[in-house]
């Protein structure tokens, strides 16, 4: 079994919301003081869906990450938990791209590998939620795609799996190579061991440019989105607090339930 999990580096999503701020001028947020970045938890949780499945059919895992001045200790946690090659697309040209400008940079990558029968995402990104780069990887590779997989069973070049619906489940079978995008319901991502993290440590990852991939700076990156970020703010929350008094407790309460009928509540 050949499989490819894409990953991302992100700003730490546990970081209190106090501490991230915005670039109105860039439309950009400006990574917290102190805060580290992490490997993105719903790519993690992709990491682990191919685990398992080399855990029970062996194979190879490749981890694919995009952007630049990504931190080799954050990047190299798929190999410290188990994935065997790590491929960073890393220009300042992949930067600043959307949901299709991703997707195809990532698409074009995975071709060059070769071979493969099981291509990984999570269900979105932790830092812009969008949950469309899977998808767009799949139409552009001309992948059969099955969203928010709970369960993997393969075997006789096919995959039987369990996908997560509002009402519970639905059971699809899908020959080789698939698209799969996977949340917490495929199980909490292992610890790296010890012995992972001094393997990962040593192993170097590979490096391709946008020519390695045969792609022009035209195509990736904020030059090749299709869409175009208009704003990018912090919602401003107010609230307003009006005790309500009375004589006694019995009047405090008829005070109140007449403000709610005046402010149409009750």
């Amino acid at each position: 079994m050949n499989m490819i999990v894409c990953i991302k580096q992100v700003i730490d999503p546990e970081a209190p919301p106090a501490s991230f701020k915005i670039d109105s001028a860039s439309n950009k947020v400006v990574p917290p003081q102190g805060v580290s970045p992490v490997i993105d938890p719903y790519a993690e949780y992709g990491v682990e869906a191919a685990l398992k499945i080399k855990d029970a059919l062996g194979g190879k895992i490749t981890a694919i990450s995009l952007g630049s001045n990504q931190l080799r200790d954050i990047v190299k946690k798929p190999l410290a938990m188990g994935a065997d090659e790590l491929v960073l697309l890393e220009d300042e040209a992949f930067d600043g791209g959307d949901s299709w400008s991703t997707a195809y940079a990532l698409a074009m990558a995975i071709k060059k590998l070769g071979e493969y029968d099981i291509v990984f995402c999570g269900r979105e990104a932790s830092d812009w939620n969008a949950g469309q780069v899977g998808s767009g990887i799949a139409e552009l590779l001309g992948l059969p795609s099955i969203t928010l997989v709970k369960k993997i069973d393969v075997s006789d070049g096919k995959a039987r799996v369990e996908r997560v619906t509002d009402e519970g489940y639905e059971v699809i079978e899908v020959p080789l190579p698939v698209l799969i995008t996977v949340s917490n319901e495929i199980g909490e991502p292992r610890y790296p061991t010890i012995k992972g993290i001094m393997a990962a440590k040593k192993k170097e990852p590979t490096i391709w440019k946008p020519a390695d991939i045969g792609v022009e700076a035209s195509q990736i990156g904020a030059a090749g989105s299709h869409t175009k970020l208009l704003k990018l703010f912090q919602p401003v929350r107010e609230g307003k607090c009006e005790v309500i008094e009375g004589e006694s407790p019995e009047e405090a309460a008829a005070n109140l339930a007449q403000k709610l009928r005046e402010a149409k509540i009750l």
